[in-house]
């Protein structure tokens, strides 16, 4: 449950993580040097997929728990030519020109405001509005100035 929204310029996340029915807040987007990150899915299993990533993402190592599916989180990568990376049950990633994209529950929210103009950050607003497994405000990230680099 999440939503994760890229518009070009800015990667957008809600911060909603829930615990059987307890609701807490957390932080799903990360700078990984030239790459923007974000995380869909079981949080436990956002958190091992993103470390191993960052470790070299070594199809080896890959975490067992994202091929069984039983637990598993949607890692989005975005390079700074724009280009976006997608990791679910195998360390290969299905790959993706620049465009605008969304992960998690609230993905076709986002896609839909968007599509209508939205920045990533409204669209994670409005996916808020009609996903209940999203919620409890908004973390943005960008490359910094000049945003996505040709």
């Amino acid at each position: 449950m999440s939503v994760i929204a890229w518009d070009g310029l800015r990667l957008a996340a809600d911060k909603r993580a829930s615990i059987g029915g307890l609701i807490r807040t957390t932080t799903k987007v990360f700078h990984l040097g030239d790459a923007l990150a974000g995380y869909s899915g079981d949080a436990d299993a956002g958190e091992e997929v993103l470390a191993w990533f960052r470790a070299g993402a070594d199809p080896a190592k890959f975490p067992a728990q994202q091929r069984s599916g039983d637990n598993l989180a949607g890692l989005l990568i975005v390079h700074r030519d724009g280009s976006i990376w997608k990791f679910e049950r195998t360390p290969h990633p299905v790959r993706f020109p620049a465009q605008t994209f969304a992960i998690g529950s609230g993905r076709d929210f986002a896609l839909a405001a968007m599509h209508c103009g939205r920045t990533a950050p409204e669209a994670v607003e409005v996916a808020c509005l009609f996903d209940s497994g999203c919620g409890n405000g908004v973390d943005v990230l960008t490359f910094g100035e000049g945003g996505v680099q040709p």
